[in-house]
């Protein structure tokens, strides 16, 4: 991973290596990002860590990317099932993402990839799928930056409450919408300064925090940086503040949409730098748009339907995708238009695409390698950007995106487009985790469906 800002705050092995030794570190968690998006792994005593595993590694059962959200095994992989044993995958440390978690005594984290016992990666990988996407822009002489901005639901129930209340009942902790007010994130403020800080400390560029509309609901912004260092990040960041909350006694959520009103979104933010930092998404002698960023723009619409699963993974996430929502519908583009699901802000080396499809439930590394993706096939075959939409985006009849999960699934999976990007075993894998979830989902008896119809009916 090369650096385009240094941060001081990250550690070297050597320095975790004197923290342990000075007794500063007693422990160390070793982590990957799982289909999911959520972090995985190890705590390790630092003194094991240092001795044996920086020099010979350390496994985990191969399930871990074959498991449902409960972590189920289930069946459908291909990698992993009953007959094959359940073996094991290497967490391939990767030092250049030593930090401290200062949310956790005396506590560093290091995230993986993932390999088999011969050393060769798991293609499955999250990390790993980015890393190919990433490949082809370095092959390019291009560098991907990127932003990603969650929102999540705060409530003063702890998660144990929440749990035994069956997620039903919780109470907000803002009663009303709070976007931009400072009143409402000041009742919030002591939580979420902790959030900024422990971030802040833990090698993340932390800009601001501000309130959103949902009762309880606020994000907080981070500062762009290189695509695998920004879902790194994003991964710590998710973990973290769940973990912060929990300290507080109170609970948080990132689900796509946790009630009628409106839901937690990822916008997605991105722009291909040159190498040496030029600008290649900006004409400066035209002042206006170059040619390769609207290929580019327009290869991720062209896309955007057959990689929705990638974008919105969940049953929930298309309960998110509703007229009027600020969330989007349909694919289009517009210039700082929020009702599209790509919408282009800043001029110079500031030009960037913002993708407003993913929610708060997106795992970053996918979603950043399929815009990837969607923007090189843009590139590569030469497409044309279609008209911008200067409206209303959910009234302008352009195709609508996949309503569904199963209407996704079905996409992704007879896709040529995906199959060309990710390769056959990925999708397939991907596709199997949707229909482990329709099952589930298929097989459930709703709170919905008993309140309609247990006397009525």
């Amino acid at each position: 991973m090369s650096s385009i800002r240094s941060n001081r705050r990250m550690l070297s092995l050597g320095q975790l290596r004197a923290q342990i030794d000075a007794g500063d570190i007693d422990t160390v968690i070793v982590a990957f990002t799982d289909m999911q998006g959520r972090l995985q792994g190890k705590r390790l005593h630092a003194r094991y860590f240092l001795d044996e595993v920086v020099e010979h590694g350390t496994e985990g059962c191969n399930y871990l990317l074959a498991a449902d959200v409960e972590m189920n095994t289930v069946a459908g992989y291909a990698m992993t099932s009953w007959e094959r044993g359940y073996g094991d995958m290497e967490f391939r440390l990767d030092f250049d993402t030593i930090r401290r978690l200062p949310h956790l005594p005396c506590t560093a984290m290091i995230q993986c990839d993932l390999t088999w016992m011969d050393h060769t990666f798991v293609e499955q990988s999250p990390r790993r799928i980015l890393a190919v996407q990433l490949e082809r822009a370095t092959a390019d002489g291009l560098v991907a930056l990127a932003g990603t901005e969650l929102e999540f639901i705060v409530f003063t129930d702890s998660f144990e409450q929440a749990w035994d209340r069956g997620y039903q009942g919780l109470t907000p902790a803002n009663q009303y919408n709070v976007d931009y007010s400072i009143v409402g994130t000041t009742r919030v403020e002591p939580l979420l300064r902790d959030i900024r800080n422990a971030m802040y400390a833990a090698g993340l560029d932390v800009e601001s925090a501000k309130g959103e509309c949902n009762p309880g609901q606020h994000e907080i912004g981070f500062l762009y940086d290189e695509a695998m260092r920004t879902a790194d990040n994003h991964s710590v960041y998710k973990t973290a503040a769940k973990e912060i909350a929990a300290l507080h006694g109170q609970s948080l959520t990132f689900m796509a949409k946790y009630n009628q009103r409106e839901g937690s979104s990822c916008h997605i933010h991105l722009s291909l730098r040159g190498a040496d930092g030029s600008t290649v998404f900006w004409d400066e002698e035209r002042g206006t748009r170059s040619a390769l960023y609207e290929k580019f723009i327009a290869g991720i619409l062209a896309t955007m339907a057959d990689f929705t699963l990638i974008y919105a993974p969940n049953i929930n996430s298309y309960k998110r995708f509703a007229d009027g929502s600020f969330a989007p519908t349909t694919v289009g583009w517009g210039t700082d238009n929020r009702t599209c699901a790509v919408r282009l802000v800043g001029k110079g080396a500031g030009a960037r695409l913002e993708n407003r499809l993913p929610g708060g439930d997106v795992n970053p590394y996918l979603a950043l390698a399929a815009m990837l993706a969607g923007g090189f096939h843009g590139i590569d075959h030469d497409l044309e950007l279609d008209d911008e939409v200067t409206g209303n985006a959910y009234t302008s009849g352009r195709p609508h995106v996949p309503t569904t999960l199963q209407e996704a699934r079905d996409a992704f999976h007879g896709s040529a487009l995906a199959r060309s990007a990710f390769g056959d075993d990925v999708v397939d894998h991907y596709t199997n985790m949707a229909d482990v979830e329709l099952a589930a989902f298929n097989a459930a008896v709703t709170d919905w469906e008993l309140r309609r119809g247990f006397e009525r009916m």
